[in-house]
């Protein structure tokens, strides 16, 4: 099973969300209607960076790493660097 490592950002609240999931589709969808605590506060999040995974563990594991580096300027460099993944979306 694809699992996906996914970067949001609302400019409501100027603010990243990192997540991971096994079904992006369902799990953007409930992160844009309210169905997440964390996402709640603003209703314009949008996709602005996705890594693939082949399995849940390496796929959490890499959401880990991301957000225990707890930096705006990393998730900047990962959206905007050389090595950017561009959303397919």
């Amino acid at each position: 099973m694809e699992c996906s490592v996914y970067i949001l950002y609302s400019i409501q609240v100027d603010q990243f969300y990192v997540g991971s999931s096994c079904n992006l589709e369902d799990r953007l969808f409930r992160h844009k209607n309210h169905g997440s605590k964390s996402t709640k506060k603003a209703t314009d999040w949008e996709l602005v960076y996705l890594e693939k995974f082949s399995d849940r563990a390496l796929a959490v594991r890499r959401e880990i790493e991301i957000k225990k580096k707890k930096s705006r300027k990393y998730i900047e460099f990962l959206i905007h660097g050389d090595n950017a993944r561009v959303n397919p979306c």
